[in-house]
Parts: structure tokens; sequence; C-alpha cells
């Protein structure tokens, strides 16, 4: 193996053993403690991509069918989301967020990012170092985005 590779596998190394700490201690910050990682992130989706039908909520969680149909019967009795008619296909079913879960996600959100912030406080970062932070988040996203 050449540096350069020992470097590439280290940095990964450190890469996953960092985000996996982070992503752990940020999902511990939630506005609904009832709600499983899974069902947040069929909210989130919801939000961000807006109506979809269960295949695909399946398929951008990479889950099975079946067990999205779990997810989004226990989030539409919550009264998070609700079953849709699709306009083009009567056979078919879509799911939409409802008022509340978009609340709930929002609400998420500003807990995850102030508890972040109040993080990157404790650790009383000098400016150049949150702009270095900052740089490695944009190519973080590029490497999640492949």
């Amino acid at each position: 193996m050449t540096e350069s590779d020992d470097l590439l596998h280290s940095t990964a190394t450190d890469l996953r053993l960092s985000t996996f700490r982070l992503a752990r201690r940020l999902r511990r910050e939630r506005a609904a403690d009832g709600l499983s990682d899974a069902q947040f992130a069929v909210l989130a989706n919801l939000r961000l991509h807006g109506r979809l039908s269960i295949g695909e909520l399946a398929q951008r969680e990479r889950v099975s069918a079946p067990t999205m149909s779990n997810s989004v019967d226990a989030l539409a009795e919550a009264g998070l989301l609700l079953r849709v008619p699709d306009e083009n296909d009567r056979r078919r079913v879509n799911i939409e967020i409802t008022a509340s879960g978009l609340d709930i996600v929002a609400a998420t959100v500003d807990k995850r990012d102030s508890a972040l912030a109040d993080a990157l406080q404790e650790c009383d970062f000098t400016d150049d170092e949150l702009r270095t932070l900052q740089t490695a988040s944009a190519l973080m996203r590029k490497v999640a985005e492949r």
C-alpha cells in the first residue's frame, strides 16, 4: 500500500467513527420521544421531497415496501402523515406529511442544530477552525450524496 492509500484508509476510518458518534449524539435530540429514527427519516423525506408513494419512500430509505408500509401505518395513526389517492391513477396512493408532521420535523431539526451549535461553542474553536469544519461538511455532503 502506498502512503496515499494509507492516508485514504485512515481518513475513511476517522470519518466513519466520528460521523457515527456525532450522528448518534444528534439522534438523541428529538421533538417527539415516541418517534423512531426510521419514522423521523420518513417525515424528513416527505418534508424535503413532497408527496411520495410508499415504493418511492422505501427506495429512498433503502428498506422493503412492507417495512415502509408499517412505518407509514404508525405515522398515519399518529396523525403525522396522510394517504392521498394519486390524481392520475386511482389505484395508487401517495403519502403526504401533515402540519403536525412538519412541526415535529422542524422542531427536531432546530433541537439538533442547537445541540450541535452548543457543542461547537463548547469546543471554543477559532474562526479558522470553524471555516475548516464548514469546508469539511461540504466535502462530507459530497461523499454522502454519491
